[in-house]
């Protein structure tokens, strides 16, 4: 048994997930998955970069935002009982489920950018308008790297689950993919991204060419 069949049988045992969510436990058996997907909307090499940028900084004050919404959380603090705190634990919970290494440091990050988050908007002066005003520019930057650079309108237009929940786990593989991790899953879903994108551009071509016909 090869270390990728291993990892294929840890993720996702025995958890009845939707199909979408649990394309991710096996991406290279899986050519409509969810990692296919999100890279064939992020190929080039200038629109990653922007989205390795701006995707942490994104769930950073969208978290940070979040904190302004108390919530009844047992044990936790009143400055962090709050949606933050609670959305937080969900999505590290998911990322480890999801992705066990990548996940498990993601996790303590995610968790770390809601008590951040959370400190800030109660002690730091003006904060949701800095919050606020970084969100603009992050949402911005991604829809530029999207039309000047991809070429192809955001994932999100497509798959909400995608771009709130799925894109920061991806975005932190993809790190980790430049750092070394786990090559030989890298070039089968570089293949798989690559066909997919194919696939995309010939129905776009037959779907222009259909409306010249009308």
């Amino acid at each position: 048994m090869g270390l990728l069949d291993l990892e294929e049988q840890l993720v996702f045992v025995a958890l009845p997930l939707p199909h979408t969510v649990h394309s991710l436990a096996c991406p290279h058996t899986d050519h409509g998955g969810a990692p296919q997907q999100y890279g064939s909307y992020h190929a080039h090499p200038t629109n990653i970069k922007i989205h390795i940028i701006f995707v942490p900084i994104l769930m950073f004050v969208m978290m940070s935002m979040g904190a302004n919404v108390p919530l009844p959380l047992p044990l936790v603090p009143s400055d962090y009982a709050n949606l933050s705190t609670a959305v937080a634990a969900v999505y590290s919970v998911g990322y480890v489920l999801l992705s066990p290494l990548p996940g498990a440091i993601l996790a303590p990050y995610v968790l770390a950018q809601a008590l951040i988050g959370s400190y800030s908007v109660h002690h730091v002066d003006g904060f949701n308008r800095y919050a606020a005003a970084v969100q603009v520019v992050s949402w911005i930057s991604q829809f530029i790297g999207h039309g000047v650079y991809e070429g192809r309108a955001p994932a999100l237009l497509d798959n909400i689950m995608q771009a709130l929940f799925l894109a920061p786990l991806f975005v932190w593989i993809e790190v980790l993919f430049m750092l070394g991790w786990n090559q030989e899953l890298k070039h089968r879903l570089d293949g798989q991204i690559a066909q997919k994108r194919k696939e995309m551009d010939l129905a776009k071509k037959k779907k222009k060419a259909e409306g010249k016909e009308l």
